[in-house]
């Protein structure tokens, strides 16, 4: 038996008919043209995962159910490294006082001082101990198509409920680059979108989210432009949550938001629901204003890390570039504790100012 091999015949240069018995035979020289794979020329070769076996899988309807979902700290021990321990006390708060879902690895948990290794496991952690009694969205956007596609990937297989996608930050694009951005990793799940200019530098403008919201995994828009921007979705029938705590209680009971992505509820979880859950009530909104105010005085998550430490349920250990605020802050924190009650926030130790010396900071972790 005669081969291409034993003749060192290439079939792209001729055509060859072989037999047992005969010698090749060439014919004529065909006009091949070369074409493409077809992979190379798909828009999106990505597969999107559609097992029904995935833990926890959720639809987007129940995404699009949450009212009060707390953007989530990151506790840390003195190497720098997670503090679980601290990190499952303050979930079983959250549940215990009708949180229903948390963004773990979003701005205020520090994912963006994670590595990705951490970031997902601490996804899978998180739902693993806690994803039978709370939502479990998982920050797995980038800046990067290509890290946001894997770690979203990743987070869905690890069973988180939904995914919560910022647009590319730094290396801004064109207004059709964030479409296919997002495009890009909506097949995997429910997602969140989240517009933040102030931290991006760019506004996702709403003829992008509309454009986006036609697709069937979106579950929403976190909004941090503001109540005007809300009440626009909200006319179009597209779920947001605000993402200004100083807003929220207009946002929800005024311009047709579904709830709000807080911050605060990781301190006072009981009296933000009580804000977003249990009908307008203008006078708790004042009165919850003082600590908010206090909060995002400085760039989010420093104020919350301090008052954290300040409450005894999480060490005084900051990742670089976070520092803790001044003693005088701390003293101002203190003073809106006892004004609002100690019983409202969360931990049993009483409130202390701490020393600087006692605050650990970490660069290297």
């Amino acid at each position: 038996m005669l081969s291409l091999r034993s003749h060192n015949l290439c079939p792209l240069d001729d055509m060859f008919i072989l037999s047992p018995l005969s010698t090749p035979k060439v014919l004529p020289r065909r006009n091949l043209q070369w074409r493409s794979p077809k992979a190379t020329i798909v828009h999106n070769i990505h597969l999107p995962m559609r097992s029904f076996e995935v833990k926890n899988r959720t639809s987007v309807d129940d995404i699009k159910k949450l009212r009060l979902i707390t953007a989530f700290k990151t506790p840390y021990l003195p190497d720098g490294r997670f503090d679980l321990e601290a990190y499952d006390a303050l979930m079983r708060i959250q549940i215990i006082n009708g949180v229903e879902g948390v963004v773990v690895g979003g701005t205020t948990g520090e994912g963006h001082l994670m590595s990705w290794d951490e970031h997902i496991m601490l996804i899978g952690h998180t739902v693993n101990c806690f994803g039978g009694s709370i939502k479990v969205i998982g920050n797995t956007g980038s800046n990067s198509t290509k890290e946001a596609v894997h770690a979203t990937e990743q987070g869905f297989a690890m069973g988180m409920h939904a995914a919560l996608h910022i647009n590319p930050y730094y290396g801004k694009t064109s207004h059709e680059g964030l479409f296919s951005h997002f495009e890009s990793v909506l097949s995997m799940g429910p997602t969140i979108i989240y517009n933040v200019p102030s931290r991006t530098g760019q506004d996702i403008p709403p003829s992008v989210i509309l454009q986006l919201a036609k697709n069937v995994s979106i579950a929403g828009v976190k909004e941090c432009v503001g109540n005007d921007r809300i009440q626009e979705y909200s006319d179009e029938g597209l779920v947001t949550w605000s993402g200004n705590d100083d807003q929220c209680h207009d946002a929800r009971w005024v311009y047709g938001a579904t709830g709000v992505i807080s911050v605060t509820s990781n301190l006072v979880p009981g009296l933000m629901r009580q804000l977003i859950l249990e009908g307008k009530n203008p006078s708790l909104n004042t009165k919850l204003m003082p600590l908010v105010e206090w909060l995002f005085r400085e760039p989010n998550p420093i104020g919350l890390n301090t008052a954290l430490a300040q409450l005894g349920v999480a060490r005084p250990v900051f990742r670089l570039p976070y520092v803790p605020l001044p003693r005088a802050r701390r003293e101002e924190f203190v003073a809106i504790v006892k004004d609002l009650g100690r019983e409202n926030f969360v931990g049993n130790e009483e409130v202390q100012i701490l020393d600087d010396q006692e605050f650990i900071l970490v660069g290297r972790y």
